[in-house]
């Protein structure tokens, strides 16, 4: 058997090993979305549901790096199975499975988690009257009562998918993913073309760089009217943040892709182990700069634009593919803990936001450096919330999403 995010299927696709460091990888991910957010107070000037704590550069770069690659590469792996799942399914049940276990949370989660956590910045850090929650749900988290004045945002109403945007934009992703298979199926039976599908070389240093080059290009032109941490409500439901949509797209194709010619196997690891060197590289020059510095900008016409997109771009394609190798290459093995923490990958994304935000206001008034605060928030919520979500898994109501 082997594991997936969208649950267990038998053994005829990948091998064993596989399973192993794919697995060992979403650990590492899981934990690092964890790391990033109980980062955002004390680091980067994007908003948070936690406001004037201690703040350090450093934090602010960890979080530029974390932000360039880790959410491309989570597409890359919920993609890879996918079109698996997909012909042993067929399209209305594994849509019909999706739907489960990507469209419940997100809709259970915005109307449970997300109010929760926006109901604590609007007590803590709006200024307005005292309200209970069930008028705060109605009048300004679903905007059925009239607009306060001098809002302070982020946005109104208050209504958002917060953290679930992942999900949530994972979800569109695979509808479209179907949409495009079955017509490209049908595209050939018109044709009727009976052609075997060739082997494609895996890719290589030529095609790695122009895929960083066509990204950042990408990037760039896209962040002129949508800088970085601008979202948007796409057709008033998806929330997206336009300038990392090339990014998550073109690694989300890329999984799909590295499934069909079975790219995680034939990859060169000498490739690999370049790529890695240059994006751990990159790293270390971003922390001896600082993400923050004038050289680099979030979006426009301008230099400190292009560079940050050039660079943002090419620390995404290096780590993501430095990483998968190291992964396929030395962390490959396996216990009954790392088997559990896989499974619970899914449901600690789901469930750590607000425990790091609880911890993050427990530590408000603790004097603690930034640094301190952010790695005691790291490993609290981290073990808690891998126990929590081993928990949840089990219950029966739990069951069949998580």
């Amino acid at each position: 058997m082997y594991t997936t995010d969208a649950g267990t299927y038998p053994s005829a696709v990948p091998p064993v090993h596989r399973l192993n460091w794919l697995d060992n990888l979403r650990i590492a991910l899981t934990v690092l979305v964890v790391v990033h957010h109980a980062a955002q107070p004390y680091g980067p000037a994007d908003w948070w549901y936690v406001e004037g704590q201690p703040h350090t550069p450093a934090l602010t770069t960890l979080s530029a790096v974390d932000g360039s690659f880790f959410m491309s590469l989570f597409f890359f792996v919920s993609a890879v199975f996918q079109p698996g799942s997909y012909r042993r399914s067929g399209a209305r049940r594994f849509l019909r499975s999706r739907l489960i276990r990507l469209g419940i949370p997100v809709v259970v989660g915005a109307l449970t988690i997300v109010p929760g956590l926006m109901y604590a910045y609007y007590v803590h850090y709006r200024g307005y009257p005292p309200l209970s929650f069930p008028r705060y749900f109605t009048d300004i988290y679903l905007g059925l009562g009239e607009k306060p004045a001098d809002w302070t945002g982020p946005s109104w109403p208050d209504l958002q998918f917060g953290h679930l945007w992942f999900i949530q934009n994972l979800l569109a992703y695979t509808v479209l993913y179907v949409v495009c298979s079955r017509a490209g199926r049908a595209l050939r039976r018109l044709r009727r073309d009976t052609r075997i599908r060739e082997q494609r070389p895996a890719p290589g240093h030529g095609t790695l760089l122009w895929l960083t080059a066509a990204i950042a290009a990408a990037t760039f032109l896209i962040r002129l009217r949508y800088p970085l941490d601008t979202w948007i409500p796409l057709l008033d439901f998806l929330q997206i943040e336009p300038a990392r949509v090339p990014q998550y797209a073109a690694f989300f194709i890329l999984g799909v892709l590295a499934h069909r010619y079975d790219w995680l196997e034939r990859f060169n690891a000498c490739v690999g182990w370049t790529w890695l060197g240059s994006g751990l590289a990159g790293v270390a020059v971003l922390f001896l700069i600082g993400a923050d510095a004038d050289c680099f900008g979030p979006g426009g016409f301008n230099g400190p634009a292009l560079a940050w997109a050039a660079y943002d771009s090419a620390l995404c394609v290096t780590l993501c593919v430095g990483l998968l190798t190291l992964f396929r290459e030395v962390v490959t093995g396996s216990s009954r803990l790392s088997a559990e923490l896989a499974a619970d990958s899914y449901a600690v994304y789901i469930a750590h936001v607000p425990l790091v935000v609880i911890v993050q206001y427990y530590l408000a008034d603790r004097e603690l450096p930034a640094v301190g605060a952010w790695a005691t928030t790291s490993v609290l919520t981290t073990v808690v919330t891998f126990m929590l979500a081993g928990g949840l898994r089990r219950l029966p109501a739990f069951r069949k999403v998580l």
